[in-house]
């Protein structure tokens, strides 16, 4: 859930030292909370770690991590909204910023009315998208999770998880019968750095197949899509 607009933490991304500063004292001057980063590796570490509610991002950022990239893989594990910062000439870097996810994008120079504007606006627009509250549990075949609780049980057994396990089939679970990309499951689980730690989440995987599934060897429930992720399959 948003945290109230005076409370709300907000992502700075700007490789540029006095732009990253007025805005954080524009922002701070309006009672938000704030994060600064000035590259596309701090960014994504800030994203995962703070998790914002709000991320307002340069489109050029130095180096590989561009801005268009980090707003593309923030977009593949979170829905905060990102208000890309742009110059005057770069319309085509703006419609490929809408085009990955961004939702909204403000030329250079800008005024702090008009940026702190879209920043109410962006946080409205989320508070009136939350979500539904989720179901307190669910089941599949005889292996329950009570969400609440953090407790799984298999029958009448209560099924001993670590953390990451629990987390990885109630990140599962919470997106039944969707494909679940391996980077969709490490970015939510562990973080955006872990992204691309494939083997990681093969073994958690694999230990958490033998706790829950009765032919760990033949999985029915936390089903392999190869080359992409994981899904649970509802229908047995």
């Amino acid at each position: 859930m948003s945290k109230t607009t005076d409370k709300a933490t907000i992502l700075v991304v700007d490789d540029e030292p006095e732009i990253l500063r007025a805005v954080r004292a524009g922002l701070l001057a309006q009672g938000y909370q704030v994060q600064s980063a000035m590259n596309g590796e701090e960014a994504l570490r800030s994203a995962s770690a703070a998790a914002p509610d709000l991320v307002i991002l340069d489109v050029m950022l130095p180096g590989e991590l561009t801005g268009l990239e980090v707003c593309r893989r923030i977009r593949e594990w979170s829905d905060v909204p990102i208000l890309m910062l742009s110059a005057l000439g770069q319309e085509r870097q703006k419609v490929a910023a809408l085009d990955i996810g961004a939702d909204d994008y403000l030329t250079k120079p800008f005024g702090m009315d008009e940026l702190t504007a879209r920043v109410r606006a962006a946080l409205r627009r989320r508070r009136a998208a939350a979500p539904t509250p989720e179901p307190a549990n669910f089941t599949w075949g005889d292996v329950t999770l009570d969400y609440a609780r953090r407790l799984v049980t298999k029958g009448e057994t209560e099924v001993k998880l670590t953390p990451l396990e629990y987390d990885i089939l109630r990140f599962l679970t919470q997106n039944a019968d969707r494909v679940v990309t391996h980077r969709q499951l490490l970015s939510n689980v562990w973080g955006a750095e872990y992204a691309e730690d494939t083997q990681l989440l093969r073994v958690h995987v694999g230990h958490l197949r033998r706790k829950v599934e009765d032919t760990p060897g033949r999985p029915r429930m936390i089903v392999t899509d190869p080359g992409v992720g994981y899904h649970i399959r509802t229908a047995d």
